[in-house]
């Protein structure tokens, strides 16, 4: 038997921390066979074939990337449900059934190496192209190996680069030159259990003679390597991520390191001749002040020699956001969010000029779906709530051409969208979908969505799954844009960050409340989801509001955040969340700690937990002990866990199918019998 972490009287159920212990791992078959006899049974079955047909038809959209003169695919399908890896040209790509090269089976690759891989990405070498870095996980975990693939034999390279699993950065310096991070062994990991150390690795020579170039300290979380290989401007960039927000970036010239001087707080990228800086706080230099949110521009040398003139690309206002930004060779590409809508501009280099891209279509959410940053050639991707996808083509001045379109898998008519906002307690507006039948006559079931953390903004798109398993049965859905999000850029994150994360919580339970008030649910039908950051702000609902709620979903969530810095990638957050090791910060985090404020005597509505075995970024210990800890004190609690997945939940689309229709099985069980 596996040993376990110790039970103690403070934390009782210490052992279930145990990843693949026995003990565990009975515990997890003890706890899905009931949830799955519980909320099986023909409905359940017949959702998960509507969810399966969704995810894997013929007619979604192949998302693209260039690479020469072929664009590349990652595909699943019934038929391969690990996946292809193919490419076509674009004219093929243009038609309704282009002509697919597949050049990576990952099932027939699992099948040979008795291994249930899953697909980790590709590092192909530019910008010939003849070989590539292949990344396979086993069952989904962050953790993966890496095998050099001939992009002109279709082979792997018997002799080639290999590293064993393990959570890897590595770039082509050369055909014969890698630039790789990894566990090199004792002391070269992070506190957080990323790389530490980045080598210089030459072809033909053990890992074990790989060069040090670069080291960050343990307590970093950690450090990373990029090579550009764009002719002309070949750079090598290495960064020192002392926490979750702040970093420091250096350019590796020879055995010189030379540190790019802007805020480690902000985001930096340089193409070709320009250095291009994302503020997340204020920056002042010299006489002039940037506000946070900016996006500058300056010639990159001059930046190094201290003589460059910033130039301001972008600036927020109170309703405007960056949201995103890539480059062509020659064009800078822009979207930017007005009160969490969409708009798409182009600035030309040098004046910095925006202006609007003609032909994006109106009442969409649009983003960048690829750009190509050695020619002219990019993609868009616009879609919303009701609305399927629509893939647009742009390239130079041409106008934009649409090039696919994703089938509609429920009727949108049927249904409207509108945004409202609502005060949260601090008096601040906080922004919400509803997606709602139009011939809705009363309150009905309705499912509220949130992440609020990391910065991450949570925008209108198109699900499918989503449309036919809850919409097109009568259910309404709803999207809270709350603080610690990133939809009105920077400020709306870090004003709930550590000690004024309770915003995030008092956010969505405003807008919870507010579902209610205006008559679109009731509290008996009012059902929540959110994974992994959302998924802790599952649990502060379960524990601190649970008035509010008819049913809440947890998905690979936080929820012990007394020891979170010491599972997995825990330490990572500590920028975020605060260190539990502190008893300053402590102080605030146990306020709103989901496993450290359950109650016996409080009334908690019914809850559904879901994660995954081979998650290796946030620990399946979050939602075990949570779960068993609910239990003992009484409360209705749901499990199910992947034996795969990582911290997606699920390995491919079968599982993807499976749990989406576990969720909304579950949520029509008690959300619909409260009608």
């Amino acid at each position: 038997m596996t040993s376990q972490p110790p039970a103690s009287a403070d934390d009782p159920y210490l052992w279930l921390e145990e990843v693949t212990g026995d003990e565990p791992l009975d515990w997890v078959r003890a706890h899905n066979e009931p949830t799955l006899a519980e909320f099986g049974g023909p409905d359940f079955e017949r959702m998960r074939a509507e969810a399966l047909e969704v995810l894997n038809t013929d007619a979604r959209i192949p998302y693209v990337t260039r690479r020469g003169e072929y664009l590349y695919n990652f595909w699943r399908d019934a038929e391969n449900p690990r996946g292809l890896w193919r490419r076509t040209t674009l004219d093929s790509y243009r038609t309704d059934s282009p002509d697919w090269d597949v050049l990576i089976d990952v099932d027939e690759l699992g099948r040979a190496d008795d291994e249930k891989w899953v697909w980790g990405g590709a590092r192909v070498i530019e910008p010939d192209h003849t070989r590539a870095l292949i990344g396979l996980s086993r069952g989904g975990s962050d953790a993966a190996i890496m095998r050099e693939f001939d992009m002109t034999t279709r082979q792997f390279v018997a002799d080639g680069f290999q590293l064993p699993e393990a959570k890897s950065y590595i770039s082509w310096a050369d055909r014969d030159t890698t630039m790789v991070g990894t566990d090199f062994g004792p002391g070269t990991l992070t506190d957080s259990g990323y790389p530490r150390v980045i080598k210089r690795w030459r072809r033909g020579t053990p890992l074990s003679a790989a060069e040090t170039v670069f080291e960050g300290a343990p307590n970093d979380v950690m450090v990373t390597v990029a090579v550009d290989r764009t002719p002309g401007f070949e750079r090598t960039l290495l960064s020192r991520a002392v926490d979750f927000w702040n970093e420091e970036v250096y350019e590796l010239r020879g055995p010189e390191l030379i540190r790019i001087d802007t805020p480690t707080d902000s985001s930096v990228s340089i193409h070709r001749e320009w250095l291009l800086v994302e503020l997340r706080t204020d920056w002042y230099v010299g006489e002039e002040s940037y506000p946070a949110g900016s996006l500058l521009a300056a010639d990159y040398e001059e930046f190094l020699s201290g003589t460059a003139q910033l130039r301001v690309v972008f600036e927020p206002d109170e309703h405007t956001a960056l949201y995103q930004y890539a480059w062509t060779r020659d064009r800078l590409l822009i979207v930017t969010l007005a009160d969490v809508a969409s708009r798409v501009e182009v600035a030309t280099p040098g004046d910095w000029k925006r202006e609007t891209l003609p032909g994006v279509p109106a009442a969409t959410n649009t983003v960048i779906a690829a750009a190509d940053d050695l020619g002219d050639e990019f993609f868009l991707d616009s879609s919303g709530f009701v609305t399927p996808s629509r893939l647009m083509r742009g390239a130079g001045d041409l106008p934009l051409e649409q090039v696919k379109s994703a089938p509609s898998f429920f009727d949108g008519e049927r249904f409207s969208v509108t945004q409202n906002f609502v005060a949260s307690e601090d008096g601040t507006p906080i922004p919400y979908f509803v997606v709602r039948p139009n011939d809705a006559d009363g309150p009905g079931p309705t499912l509220l969505y949130g992440y609020g953390g990391f910065e991450s903004a949570n925008t209108p798109g198109y699900s499918g799954v989503l449309g036919r398993l809850w919409l097109a049965r009568g259910g309404t859905y709803a999207l809270a844009n709350i603080r610690g999000g990133g939809e009105y850029g920077p400020g709306w994150h870090t004003q709930a960050m550590r000690e004024d994360r309770h915003k995030v919580a008092e956010d969505f339970a405003a807008v919870a409340t507010d579902l209610v008030d205006r008559g679109v649910t009731t509290v008996a039908q009012l059902g929540a989801q959110g994974g992994s950051n959302g998924g802790l702000l599952m649990g502060i609902m379960l524990t601190k509001y649970p008035e509010k709620f008819g049913a809440l979903v947890c998905s690979v969530p936080l929820l012990d955040m007394k020891r979170y810095h010491l599972l997995l990638a825990g330490a990572s957050w500590m920028a975020e969340y605060g260190d539990p090791d502190n008893p300053d910060d402590w102080a605030f985090i146990s306020e709103y700690s989901p496993y450290h404020n359950i109650s016996a005597t409080r009334e908690y509505p019914p809850v559904l937990f879901t994660t995954s075995t081979r998650d290796d970024r946030v620990h399946p210990g979050h939602a075990r002990k949570m779960a068993a800890a609910l239990e003992a004190a009484g409360h209705r609690v749901f499990y199910y866990e992947n034996i795969e997945g990582g911290h997606a939940g699920a390995a491919d689309n079968e599982q993807v199918a499976f749990k989406s229709a576990l969720t909304y099985a579950f949520l029509w069980r008690v959300l619909g019998a409260a009608r």
